[in-house]
């Protein structure tokens, strides 16, 4: 029997940051089964945990990042779970296309990930290789997503 998860969609949780204080993050979309989740990362550094008041205003174009990761952070609490959307609609935070390069050939391609599933790539098609505007489509760990966002946010 498969355990149920701690977060869903619209599910607002704290980012620990490497130096002090916390980042915030909302799940976004969730692999049916968990471990793969696309998250919308906002700053500015928090000195603690915030809650659901606090950021429940944040949109989409406010986000530093929005990345694929795991969901370990979350799964074994490091990461504090600060609630729900009230009013969570999902059209409002988009599933983006990534970018996908090879450094070798110098070739990169628009990755196009399934709307209701983060871990399930759907297509891909030819884009310049200096693309700027795409996030790259790896999958982050939760220590990496810390260090990411400890660097962005100073």
């Amino acid at each position: 029997m498969m355990k149920k998860l701690p977060y869903h969609e619209g599910s607002w949780f704290a980012v620990p940051l490497r130096t002090s204080g916390y980042a915030v993050g909302v799940v976004a979309r969730m692999a049916p089964k968990g471990k793969v989740i696309l998250v919308y990362l906002f700053g500015p550094r928090r000195d603690s945990v915030p809650t659901v008041a606090d950021v429940a205003h944040l949109q989409p174009n406010e986000a530093s990042k929005c990345i694929k990761i795991g969901d370990l952070g979350l799964i074994n609490g490091k990461w504090p779970i600060i609630g729900d959307s009230q009013d969570w609609e999902k059209q409002v935070w988009p599933m983006p296309s990534f970018v996908r390069r090879d450094d070798l050939s110098k070739r990169a391609w628009r990755s196009i990930y399934s709307d209701t599933d983060p871990s399930k790539l759907e297509r891909e098609e030819p884009v310049p290789y200096d693309i700027t505007e795409l996030e790259e489509s790896g999958l982050y760990g939760f220590g990496a997503v810390e260090l990411l966002m400890t660097k962005l946010l100073g």
